[in-house]
């Protein structure tokens, strides 16, 4: 039986001072598929960037672990190398540093060395195919006038090339039209394909998980997951809502 790549363990923590998780538990194996929904302010993006080590959010107690090590309280920096990935809801601009660019110091920065500029390159045109990206986009500053579902499709480009051990998607679905999501979808697709990765997906919307095979699916109520299940939780969610776990 598969351990956990992910272990985390009575989590509670703030930001600003405000207690956002509170005593929060989830155990992911690798390769496995867990959805996170929830109300609003139920803490489903503070659960992704505490695990991601943003430094705007203060771990209070309990621990996280990943890939066998203890990773509570440690920079971004070092959980990004040992595998840890996250999307964002409102990914920001970086003027000055093309998408090539930031991809190539990210890969390299993962597997260690250089990779050759041709080899790369080859790499980053395989992968901006499985998401109908023009080419050209490869030499723009990152994000920069990019429309919100350019900005979606880079991030899922970014989870193409790094194959992260465990990728932590945060409402990479929100505000994209029917086809962006069918698109960001295939490339997720294609990660899962092309990697034994694990995937955590926050979401308001179930758009995204419609071609992906959920294993888990998450309640998150108020700082605390409220209840676990299979996929068909997502349909119960769909038809009734989250009022009966609110209460």
């Amino acid at each position: 039986m598969a351990s956990n790549i992910l272990e985390v363990k009575n989590l509670y923590a703030n930001v600003d001072d405000k207690e956002i998780l509170k005593g929060l538990d989830l155990n992911v194996k690798k390769g496995e598929v867990h959805v996170i929904m929830g109300p609003n302010g139920a803490g489903k993006s503070t659960l992704g960037n505490v695990l991601m080590g943003n430094p705007n959010y203060e771990v209070k107690k309990g621990s996280v672990k990943f890939m066998k090590e203890d990773i509570t309280g440690e920079d971004a920096d070092k959980i990004a190398k040992l595998g840890m990935f996250m999307t964002f809801q409102n990914p920001i601009e970086v003027p000055g540093i093309t998408l090539s660019n930031f991809i190539r110091s990210a890969y390299q920065a993962k597997f260690g060395g250089r990779i050759r500029i041709f080899e790369f390159k080859k790499k980053l045109k395989a992968a901006m195919e499985v998401l109908s990206m023009d080419p050209e986009y490869a030499d723009r500053d990152l994000n920069v006038g990019f429309s919100g579902g350019e900005k979606k499709k880079a991030e899922i480009l970014q989870l193409l090339m790094l194959k992260p051990e465990l990728a932590i998607l945060d409402e990479t679905d929100s505000g994209l039209d029917v086809d962006a999501v069918r698109i960001v979808s295939e490339g997720v697709n294609a990660y899962k394909k092309e990697s034994d990765g694990a995937l955590i997906i926050i979401t308001h919307s179930t758009r995204i998980l419609d071609s992906l095979d959920v294993d888990y699916t998450h309640i998150l109520v108020d700082g605390k997951i409220v209840k676990s299940a299979g996929p068909e939780l997502v349909s119960e969610v769909n038809e009734n809502g989250f009022e009966a776990y609110i209460k």
